[in-house]
């Protein structure tokens, strides 16, 4: 079992930084996938970025802009969110399991467990 706790949302204007920590109970988790989500009022949960092993995946509205890491000796992954854009603005998840593939780090619904979520608001 694998507990995950998100921290790090809040408000910030159009252009600005946050940096979001997920810490994760449990064993072993450097063999973990962890992966970042977002969800916005009336839309479906979508991919933000995912660490797996040495490999770093993002969704196309995040590259350049996100940074994924992840510090194994803490059981703590980071999203670093750089430029934010008004929609940005929604509920950060942070995910983990144990058997992912590079094909279904994208897949909300491949994961295992979830965090509770972290609101991030962008304003303009």
């Amino acid at each position: 079992q694998v507990q995950l706790v998100e921290s790090g949302g809040g408000l910030v204007q159009a252009g600005g930084s946050l940096r979001l920590s997920c810490a994760a109970s449990g064993r072993r988790f450097n063999t973990y996938a962890m992966g970042w989500f977002r969800q916005a009022p009336g839309k479906e949960r979508e991919f933000v970025a995912a660490s797996r092993w040495s490999f770093r995946y993002y969704a196309d509205s995040a590259k350049g802009r996100f940074t994924i890491s992840r510090d194994n000796a803490k059981n703590t992954v980071y999203l670093e969110m750089n430029n934010l854009k008004p929609e940005d603005t929604a509920v950060y998840y942070c995910a983990a399991d144990s058997s992912l593939s590079s094909t279904t780090v994208n897949d909300a619904g491949a994961y295992d467990y979830w965090g509770q979520g972290t609101q991030v608001t962008v304003s303009s």
